[in-house]
């Protein structure tokens, strides 16, 4: 048995290419998108930052003992050192 006519298949392959390239140069890409509401944002805000709380130890005790050199020395305590912490503190409760 004899074929003759391959040919006629490679034309069909050839024009069944031409259209899955056409229908792909033609197709528009849609990205996807998500909104979060301003709940969610504040509870992720609220989850980080009892994260970094817990992660944070109560009391830094390397910058208690600089302190307490600084406190011991007689030029430290002065009208402007007082001045500043007292505004740094009302700064830190937004006042």
């Amino acid at each position: 048995m004899m074929i003759n006519k391959i040919s006629e298949v490679n034309a069909l392959n050839s024009l069944q290419n031409t259209k899955r390239s056409n229908n792909v140069a033609g197709s528009q890409y849609v990205s996807d998108e998500i909104s979060v509401s301003d709940e969610a944002k504040a509870m992720a805000e609220a989850m980080f930052m009892n994260k970094v709380a817990e992660e944070t130890p109560d009391v830094r005790s390397e910058l208690v003992e600089q302190i307490k050199l600084k406190i011991q020395d007689p030029n430290y305590l002065n009208e402007a050192t007082i001045a500043a912490t007292a505004d740094q503190i009302l700064s830190a409760y937004g006042l």
